[in-house]
C-alpha cells in the first residue's frame, strides 16, 4: 500500500515519543508563524538525559524556515491548555514545582506566558491525577473545547484517590471568570476508574484528546464510560467525528494521543 501523500517522516533524533512536551509550539500573527522552543528537562530532571528532545524545536524550525523564540524557562506543551481567545490553563502541581524553575517567582513565570504566548488571562488549578508522572499535567485534567466551553473530568467514586483533588479544580473552576467575568461553560467527563499494569496505576484520562481537522481521537480504556465519554465530546465537536483509539499500551509509557502530538497552525 503507498504511503499517503500528506504524511513526511522528518527522522530527527530523540530519546522520548511526547513531543507535546518538548517538540515546538507554534504560535503566529496576521503574518507569520514562529516556533517557541521552551527549555526542557525531562519532566524535573526524571528521565535523563534528554538533549536530543530538547533540540526538537529547533530542528523544525530550520526544516520550515521558521523564526525561533527561546524563553529561559522550562516548560512541556502537555502543561498549558489555550482558548485562542487570550486565556491560558495550567496547574500548580506543575508549573511552580520546583524541579522545573525553582529560580522564578508566579509571577515571573506568567510574565513569560504572556510575553512569548500572547496570553491575557492564566488561570491555575491544583494537583494532577493519580499517576501522572508529569506532576500534573493540564492535558489530563481541563481542556478547552471552544472559546467558552471547558471540558473537565471528575471521579463518581468517594473511595478513589482522584475523587478529592478532582473535586477542588472543579471547585475552582466554577470560580473563575473569562476576561468580561463571565462564568464559563463547564462540561463533566468521567473517568476510566482505576487502571493500573504491574501494580502500578496509570494516569488514564479522556481528556487526553487530540483534536484533528476532522476527526477528535479519544483514548479508549475498554471501559464502559469509553461510550459515555466519546458521546460527551461528540456533541461538543459537531463537525468532528469522534474516534475512540485502543490507549492501554500507550498509557503504560504514561501518555496518551494528546502527548505524542503537537498540531502546527496555518496563517489565516
Amino acid at each position: 500500500m503507498p504511503l499517503d501523500t500528506r504524511i513526511h517522516l522528518h527522522p530527527f533524533p530523540a530519546y522520548e515519543p511526547w513531543c507535546r512536551d518538548h517538540g515546538p509550539i507554534f504560535v503566529r500573527n496576521e503574518s507569520e508563524l514562529a516556533i517557541v522552543d521552551w527549555r526542557y528537562n525531562a519532566w524535573g530532571g526524571k528521565y535523563p538525559p534528554c538533549d536530543l528532545d530538547d533540540d526538537v524545536p529547533q530542528q523544525v524550525a530550520k526544516l520550515l524556515g521558521l523564526r525561533l523564540f527561546s524563553p529561559p524557562m522550562i516548560l512541556e506543551g502537555g502543561s498549558i491548555e489555550v482558548n485562542g481567545e487570550g486565556t491560558l490553563l495550567t496547574t500548580e502541581a506543575c508549573l511552580l514545582n520546583k524541579n522545573r524553575n525553582p529560580e522564578l517567582t508566579q509571577k515571573e513565570i506568567e510574565d513569560y506566558l504572556r510575553d512569548y504566548l500572547g496570553v491575557e488571562q492564566i488561570l491555575w488549578l491544583g494537583e494532577g491525577i493519580v499517576g501522572d508522572d508529569t506532576d500534573g499535567h493540564i492535558d489530563d485534567l481541563t481542556r478547552f473545547v471552544d472559546a467558552i466551553t471547558l471540558v473537565t473530568i471528575v471521579e463518581e467514586d468517594p473511595a478513589d484517590e482522584n475523587f478529592s483533588l478532582l473535586r477542588e479544580n472543579s471547585k475552582r473552576l466554577e470560580a473563575m471568570r473569562d476576561p468580561e467575568g463571565r462564568p464559563w461553560r463547564i462540561v463533566e467527563l468521567p473517568t476510566p476508574g482505576y487502571v493500573e499494569r504491574d501494580g502500578q496505576r496509570l494516569p488514564a484520562s479522556y481528556a487526553n484528546f487530540y483534536i484533528a481537522n476532522e476527526v477528535v481521537v479519544m483514548p479508549g480504556f475498554n471501559h464502559p464510560n469509553d461510550a459515555k465519554a466519546r458521546d460527551i465530546l461528540q456533541a461538543l465537536f459537531p463537525t468532528r467525528r469522534v474516534v475512540v483509539w485502543p490507549a492501554l499500551d500507550l498509557i503504560w509509557g504514561l501518555g496518551a494521543f494528546h502527548c505524542i502530538t503537537q498540531q502546527q497552525p496555518t496563517l489565516k
